[in-house]
């Protein structure tokens, strides 16, 4: 038989072992690009900062994503001053009652302020996602209420219902119905993860509608393989090079690749999705650089993309099989990472490294899937 000291020494062992266990757990829920981020780029009041700017501007897409990072960090503080900042600045202190404005920053004038209180309804899916997940993962009603409410008004608002699209997404409130049969879009605008979370949570909804053009907004305006950073649509005679960008595929449309490397494998519209946009994958593997600019109609390529591209691309490159490719990229970003001060670039390579390295993914009905969720013992506390 073993003796009382033997029990406790046994004890004791098993006790030393899973605390070891538990802070390798809790160390593996780390995600020091989130810290750097928070301390690089957003102010101590909730304020995600493009110090690369002019007017030093904030802008409603910034704040969406990081209210993303900073659930699946766990960082309920910082999500909440991320929230009060984006509820008080940008949507005259009540998202129950507007959308939040565009751009906030230094005027001309020399005040703070609003300077373009249009919506962008890529920060409001994106905010209305984080909101809702958000209120599931931590069980905060209040949190689950405001997305339902921002959910509905982008339904109400920043949708229009166009013959043979169906219902769709528009950038924003105004400025994106040019006359009756012709309509400007933004591929980038419509993660289909997250557009599906949000048709999962309101079944009775038009969300589903939204998802269903959403992916052939992404497919069909993509014909060559490769996304454009706007487009038109107009009636009868379907997508068309847009007015003012042409057929550029640049710094909005990168986004479209990085929204579909981190689709889940069985989600219905990623096969689809990734084959129409085979074309960029070769392209990649092939000349081993990210492009800055692609001419859509024809592929021509122009420039190097920086580095916040190449780490965008790597999801993507890793969904189409290819891992030698994948891995280059990988070298090639850790040869010349994002600079700490470029906003953008340091956003796409967070969703990347994130959606790469385990720190979250999204199931097949766009739910958040956060590691502190399945690896944790106990939530992180900043």
């Amino acid at each position: 038989m073993v003796g009382h000291a033997q029990r406790l020494s046994l004890w004791m062992i098993a006790a030393f072992l899973l605390g070891i266990s538990q802070a390798h757990a809790a160390a593996n829920c780390d995600w020091p690009q989130w810290t750097a981020f928070k301390t690089q780029l957003i102010s101590a009041d909730g304020r995600v900062i493009d110090a690369s700017t002019p007017q030093q501007h904030t802008v409603s897409e910034g704040q969406a994503y990081a209210l993303f990072f900073a659930l699946v960090a766990n960082d309920r503080p910082a999500f909440e001053k991320l929230l009060q900042w984006t509820e008080n600045n940008l949507a005259q202190g009540d998202l129950t009652a507007y959308l939040p404005a565009w751009q906030w920053g230094h005027r001309d004038d020399g005040s703070w302020g609003v300077i373009d209180k249009n919506p962008a309804s890529d920060a409001d899916v994106w905010i209305a996602y984080a909101l809702g997940e958000a209120g599931r993962l931590w069980n905060e009603r209040r949190y689950t209420v405001l997305s339902n409410i921002i959910a509905n008004r982008i339904l109400r608002e920043e949708t229009a219902d166009i013959p043979s699209l169906g219902l769709t997404l528009l950038p924003g409130s105004v400025g994106f119905t040019q006359g009756k049969n012709r309509w400007r879009l933004n591929p980038s605008y419509a993660p289909i993860q997250a557009l599906r979370r949000l048709a999962a949570n309101d079944p009775d909804s038009s969300w589903s509608a939204v998802v269903a053009s959403s992916q052939k907004l992404i497919t069909d305006s993509a014909p060559k393989g490769f996304s454009p950073d706007w487009v038109l649509f107009q009636t009868g005679k379907g997508f068309l090079p847009d007015v003012e960008t042409q057929a550029d595929g640049s710094y909005n449309s990168i986004r479209v690749y990085l929204w579909a490397g981190l689709m889940d494998r069985n989600d219905p519209a990623r096969a689809e999705i990734m084959n129409a946009l085979r074309p960029m994958a070769a392209y990649v593997a092939a000349h081993g650089v990210v492009p800055e600019h692609v001419d859509t109609r024809n592929g021509v390529m122009k420039g190097d993309g920086p580095s916040g591209f190449v780490a965008a691309m790597i999801p993507f490159i890793d969904a189409a099989g290819d891992a030698q490719t994948a891995q280059k990229l990988r070298q090639q970003l850790s040869d010349h990472p994002v600079p700490t001060n470029i906003y953008y670039g340091q956003a796409l390579a967070l969703f990347a490294q994130g959606g790469t390295d385990g720190s979250y993914r999204f199931n097949r009905d766009g739910s958040l899937v956060p590691r502190w969720t399945q690896s944790c013992v106990s939530p992180q506390k900043r």
